[in-house]
């Protein structure tokens, strides 16, 4: 069974610091693009960070730039999501997703819930105090 698994959602303060991971099962990470998303109540999916599987290319909402960090570590089939300096508005289930080699990092934090057939559970991150 092809799957990804969100982990590492917590309550946090703001200005803390929390670790994602999104863990495959049934295939191999190396070979596709990945992305995380967020959904936020009342309001639509968003990319979030992207990592290429080729050249190891990331791209960053704005609204993420310099607090977020993407990276890959293909032994364990695994992409990370390290956020620092979270913000009340980072409050979000965070979802991960896995496309063709071939897409952009941008045109995958660019696809919506159209371009994907479902979703897993996410992991729900929340900031306050």
């Amino acid at each position: 069974q092809l799957q990804l698994v969100e982990s590492g959602g917590a309550l946090v303060q703001p200005g803390g610091s929390l670790r994602l991971s999104c863990a495959a099962s049934g295939f191999t990470l190396d070979y596709y693009v990945v992305g995380w998303f967020r959904q936020a109540p009342g309001k639509e999916r968003e990319g979030v960070s992207c990592i290429s599987s080729t050249d190891g290319s990331t791209y960053f909402a704005d609204s993420v730039k310099g607090r977020f960090t993407i990276s890959r570590d293909n032994a364990k089939n695994t992409v990370y999501l390290q956020m620092n300096s979270l913000k009340p508005d980072d409050t979000a289930v965070y979802y991960c997703a896995a496309g063709p080699l071939w897409v952009t990092v941008q045109a995958m934090c660019g696809m919506t819930d159209t371009d994907f057939g479902s979703w897993g559970q996410g992991t729900q991150v929340t900031v306050s105090s």
